[in-house]
């Protein structure tokens, strides 16, 4: 078999030049690049395992122990009693909830610090949580208190309080959280 010369017809060349459009001659092989910003990097998101201990803040003095029907509160320092008065109306839209109805006490911190994680990176600042009144335990109950415990100790809660009753009474909480540095940034640039 003998190879075919590739030479182009007259009608190759004209549907090649008319697809190419108008072109210019390259008189230099040096390439000029325009000083464009470059756009800024988005925060790599790190894993709950690979971030500091959120439950850092130390309690101050010894919690009283909740019994079923008690309800809770706590305003981290620095904060105005009137969000704490606010938040226990209701009057921040919830934009999250998580129930711990029935779990153990680890698997509930386990559940409750990748939700707290969750609601940080995601811009959430109101969040509800239902933890029951604890009618099952034996004496008090242990979800409950230790909620307590734990939302005081970890380092983005800003305030809590028992919910009213028609959001769940003293089975349930609004939790008010810090936003996340990323979120205060995006506030700033479009305010």
């Amino acid at each position: 078999m003998t190879k075919k010369p590739l030479t182009p017809s007259i009608e190759d060349a004209a549907l090649f030049r008319e697809s190419v459009g108008p072109v210019q001659e390259v008189k230099t092989n040096s390439l000029y690049l325009s000083a464009t910003a470059k756009p800024r990097p988005y925060p790599a998101r790190r894993a709950p395992e690979t971030m500091p201990d959120p439950l850092q803040n130390i309690i101050a003095d010894s919690l009283e122990t909740l019994h079923q029907e008690d309800t809770m509160s706590f305003l981290s320092p620095g904060l105005q009693k009137s969000v704490l008065k606010r938040l226990r109306k209701g009057g921040y839209g919830v934009d999250a909830e998580l129930d711990l109805h029935g779990m153990t006490s680890r698997h509930a911190l386990i559940r409750l610090l990748d939700f707290l994680h969750y609601c940080r990176e995601n811009g959430y600042e109101c969040i509800r949580i239902i933890h029951g009144k604890g009618y099952h335990s034996p004496e008090q109950p242990v979800l409950k208190n230790e909620l307590n415990a734990w939302l005081r100790q970890h380092r983005d809660v800003r305030a809590f309080c028992s919910t009213p009753q028609r959001a769940g009474g003293a089975g349930a909480i609004f939790v008010l959280l810090r936003l996340s540095d990323k979120f205060m940034h995006e506030d700033e640039d479009n305010g």
